[in-house]
């Protein structure tokens, strides 16, 4: 994980071997605008490689890597990539497994679990407040490098923003809220599990993401150094391998960010719900990891038609998800899901580099991951584009 060679230094000096590794060039056969849109960004060095994978009717369509990991190194469908914010849902699901079990309610204040979050105006948020970003404590002090009991008391001492009305006033919390979702998992699963445990043991493993972590052991780290990839801020000069890739850092959990994995494993987590809660189709094997009301619940419209103070822009959720809010603007929403998909579409993306979604109504799944962080502009104009491209190579427009 060491400095990142010049841009001339970037492609592969095999291009073949870099491209398409696991697909013998079938993703670019059977995806051909969406192959062209990735192609682009590395050429045009947003980008040094990307991974794939696309399922419609819970059959996989894509599962690959196209160019580099990291220079010199081929990018593979088995690579583990940072999620970034796209791992997010996991911990609405983790909420929505200890609310089927009676052990909480989403209308439960904060402060009934976590009594020293109730002051300084906070005292009555609650957990659904928190997974739709209208809880007003966007800024407090979350630095990850500090231990997970000095995060957690100062999110619990920084007072309610002002002006905001809890439940009304929306803004996304990129970091202090899913800290504050994590310790509630902690606190309320009856074995007091870790967050990063609590969601290895209860939806990784039974979903088979063997392979995906909230937090990596340095040994871990070590083990696996040949398949994780780079996250590089490309729009920075010299362009730099980010903090999320140090093998210092991987240890950290951070419910918000620090997800990480294969994309086909991103996307397995997708068809489980659009299985409505079950992990695969084989009822032989098939684990449930939520209850179809629990689904139904997670990405139904829970705050709609409020504008956001974050992304400064109309911005619909679910209960840690984001939902299609292309009524709202397709071209400028961020984050979204490109201009074919249904209304019901439903996910969570990644700064300047993910995305976890699935569409319902069209049955599709599509996880998809950039190793590059050009600038907000630049990623929202290629994700943008390549979403609409893969909707085209599946001939799904609406």
């Amino acid at each position: 994980m060491s400095d990142v060679p010049p841009p001339q230094a970037w492609r592969p000096t095999n291009d073949s071997d870099a491209r398409d590794a696991d697909a013998g060039g079938d993703f670019a056969a059977r995806f051909p605008r969406a192959s062209e849109i990735i192609e682009q960004g590395i050429a045009d060095r947003l980008h040094i490689g990307a991974q794939i994978y696309v399922s419609r009717n819970l059959q996989t369509l894509a599962d690959t890597g196209i160019g580099s990991a990291a220079p010199g190194r081929p990018m593979s469908a088995d690579h583990i990539l940072v999620w970034l914010s796209a791992g997010k849902p996991f911990a609405a699901v983790a909420i929505g497994q200890l609310w089927e079990r009676g052990l909480l309610e989403l209308d439960d204040r904060v402060a009934d679990h976590l009594p020293a979050f109730g002051n300084r105006g906070k005292e009555n948020i609650t957990l659904r407040q928190l997974l739709t970003h209208t809880c007003g404590f966007r800024w407090a002090n979350s630095a990850s490098s500090s231990p997970w009991e000095a995060i957690i008391e100062r999110i619990c001492a920084a007072p309610l923003e002002p002006h905001w009305i809890p439940g009304r006033t929306a803004g996304y919390h990129a970091f202090t809220s899913w800290y504050i979702l994590g310790e509630l998992v902690r606190l309320i699963d009856p074995q007091h599990r870790p967050y990063d445990q609590y969601v290895r043991e209860e939806i990784f493993e039974p979903l088979g993401m063997q392979n995906s972590w909230f937090s990596m052991t340095p040994e871990q780290v070590e083990r696996d150094a040949d398949r994780i990839s780079l996250l590089i801020a490309t729009n920075d000069s010299p362009v730099r391998p980010l903090q999320f890739d140090r093998p210092e850092n991987s240890s950290r959990c951070v419910p918000g960010a620090s997800g990480r994995g294969p994309m086909r494993e991103l996307g397995r987590f997708y068809e489980m719900l659009l299985r409505r809660g079950v992990s695969q189709n084989d009822s032989a094997n098939s684990k449930r990891i939520l209850l179809p009301q629990t689904v139904e619940a997670l990405i139904a419209r829970h705050r709609t038609g409020i504008f956001d103070l974050t992304f400064k822009h109309m911005v619909d959720w679910g209960l840690g998800f984001v939902i299609n809010s292309a009524q709202y603007g397709e071209e400028t929403v961020p984050y979204g899901f490109g201009p074919h998909a249904s209304p019901r579409t439903f996910g969570h993306a990644g700064n300047q580099s993910s995305i976890g979604m699935a569409d319902p109504d069209n049955h599709l799944v599509i996880a998809l991951v950039f190793n590059g962080m050009p600038g907000e502009e630049a990623h929202q104009k290629r994700m943008r584009a390549a979403l609409r491209a893969i909707y085209e190579d599946l001939q799904l427009i609406s």
